[in-house]
């Protein structure tokens, strides 16, 4: 770390113990019965990663909200009720160092999660075997994150909708939860983002086609094709040789050789008939 950098992160540390008037103002406004918060900060952060912090952060205060506040409303107990999302919203923003949050994503869900939750309950009412109310609260807080960002955040990739759903549960939920999650906010999906899934569809057949024609194609290579030459070799070596004529091995007992005694005698006979002929020619 540079001197320049320390010196800039001592300023501001000093400044903040300085001034916690500025603090207190600010918890003050978002505590407001208005439910306006204050998305005038220029310095949170705006990355995936804070995203995904700013996902923790709505999951915890709805989780809050859905066993206080949201269960008093249902219950019919309106008196009891004194956590309002924005009063949660603002006690995790003084409590916690949210420095590496995305907090206008995180003021967003806390505000219109709740003023949606009717409309969200029934979406994902659709698509349980069960009644919502039967729903483990942290299922609920995740299913409720899941079914806002696919109505509402059409920028958001559903696949990415679904990862960080899951992330979600294996950070906060049950171990076999996300069966459930999965499954619900699945089909969701192909109700509120069908252009998007028939998108998908079209390109996940296009890239399953390019990759069964490249195989064909490296089959067709591998195999070695027959030329005239290897047709002539594989045709000698399946028919006699050329002269038709069967080999005949030396050890072959059927071959019949003339014995010596009969060869003697075949010389002795040309020698009387070449005497014979000699005698004729001088007379």
């Amino acid at each position: 770390m540079t001197d320049q950098l320390k010196r800039a992160i001592s300023a501001a540390k000093t400044a903040q113990d300085n001034d916690p008037q500025a603090e207190a103002t600010r918890i003050a406004s978002s505590s407001a019965g208005d439910q306006t918060f204050d998305m005038s900060e220029s310095s949170y952060k705006t990355s995936h990663t804070a995203i995904r912090k700013a996902r923790r952060f709505a999951m915890q205060g709805l989780y809050e909200w859905l066993v206080t506040d949201r269960r008093f409303d249902i219950d019919g107990k309106l008196g009891w009720k004194a956590n309002a999302p924005h009063d949660i919203a603002a006690r995790t923003r003084a409590t916690n160092a949210m420095h590496t949050v995305h907090i206008g994503y995180y003021h967003e869900m806390m505000r219109d999660i709740p003023e949606q939750i009717e409309t969200l309950d029934a979406l994902i009412s659709q698509h349980l075997d069960r009644d919502i109310n039967k729903l483990d609260t942290v299922e609920h807080a995740i299913l409720l994150i899941g079914a806002y960002e696919l109505q509402n955040r059409f920028e958001i990739p559903y696949k990415v909708i679904l990862d960080e759903a899951m992330k979600l549960n294996n950070h906060f939920g049950a171990t076999d939860a996300h069966k459930l999650i999965n499954a619900v906010l699945d089909r969701m999906a192909v109700e509120l983002r069908v252009i998007e899934i028939e998108a998908d569809t079209k390109a996940n057949l296009r890239t399953s086609q390019k990759a069964a024609a490249k195989q064909a194609e490296v089959q067709t290579v591998d195999t070695p094709e027959t030329t005239d030459v290897d047709a002539a070799e594989t045709n000698s070596n399946n028919q006699p040789t050329a002269s038709n004529k069967p080999r005949i091995s030396a050890n072959n007992a059927s071959v019949k050789r003339n014995s010596a005694s009969k060869a003697s005698a075949n010389i002795s006979e040309f020698k009387a008939n070449k005497k014979d002929a000699d005698a004729k020619s001088q007379d």
